[in-house]
């Protein structure tokens, strides 16, 4: 997850909450097939066309998913691919409502399922969320990205004992899986502990299939511990020159924000938990 700008205003409340929703946001983009910040959210079974790369891409995937859902609501993959391109387009209230349908129409398809805990988590409805996930596998067929998707849901709640313990379990199916360590290193970073955080959030980027947004975390750990230079040279990696430079003036403004993380109460100023991946 990249770091953008931000308005001035509310700082460091915005930062409690994107620390909280940067797993979120990226496990909920653990897609059918590709990454798209905000909603690639499939358990992987499908596999279908390429995933879209930007706006124009998702309208067309938008047109496409809509005429076959409505020919076939009961198409599965037509129902995840619709609701997919629906939360690329910020319509997470109507991806929901199909989502919903296709797990009433598909009760025993665990994709269908982690499709709709997904969406029911980027819209904000957690405790549903975990409900569903928790149906979209069993215990004795565990699935990793549902796991990483619950544990990204239990931060977003302030429950990061329990996140990590639901990721270390995903860890035990998927050992060095680069998004559940992103998304545990980030649940440290909630908990204050920035030196496992760190320790957590450089195994995630030695990956080779490691995502830019791992970097992007790693650097605003190291930097709220005042290694600036360092910091910024990371928030810079694999980035075109434009958006390398928005990248290190928001970790700027959020390291300004520092002291914060010695009031009581305060959370850290970092991204959420990825919900999907």
């Amino acid at each position: 997850m990249s770091i953008r700008r931000i308005p001035q205003g509310n700082r460091t409340h915005r930062a409690a909450r994107w620390l909280a929703s940067a797993a979120v946001a990226a496990v909920l983009a653990l897609p059918m097939a590709g990454c798209k910040t905000t909603g690639d959210d499939t358990t992987g079974s499908i596999g279908a066309p390429a995933t879209p790369r930007n706006d124009a891409e998702w309208r067309k995937s938008l047109d496409v998913w809509g005429a076959r859902y409505r020919e076939d609501p009961n198409n599965p993959e037509a129902s995840m691919r619709y609701a997919q391109a629906l939360r690329a387009t910020e319509q997470r209230a109507q991806a929901v409502a199909v989502l919903e349908q296709a797990s009433m129409r598909n009760p025993n398809d665990m994709a269908v399922l982690g499709a709709y805990g997904r969406a029911l988590a980027e819209a904000g409805d957690f405790g549903q969320a975990l409900d569903v996930l928790g149906r979209a596998h069993t215990p004795d067929n565990p699935d990793w990205r549902i796991l990483n998707a619950q544990g990204a849901v239990l931060d977003q709640m302030g429950r990061h004992a329990e996140a990590q313990k639901i990721y270390s379990n995903a860890l035990k199916i998927v050992p060095d899986e680069p998004s559940v360590l992103s998304n545990l290193g980030l649940s440290y970073a909630l908990m204050k502990n920035l030196k496992l955080a760190e320790v957590t959030l450089r195994r995630a980027v030695a990956q080779p299939n490691a995502a830019p947004k791992a970097r992007q975390n790693l650097a605003l750990v190291i930097g709220l511990q005042g290694r600036f230079a360092e910091a910024e040279t990371i928030a810079r990696a694999d980035l075109p020159p434009d958006e390398a430079s928005n990248n290190v003036a928001y970790l700027r403004q959020m390291l300004a924000q520092q002291n914060e993380w010695k009031k009581p109460g305060r959370k850290p100023y970092m991204p959420p938990p990825d919900a999907g991946g």
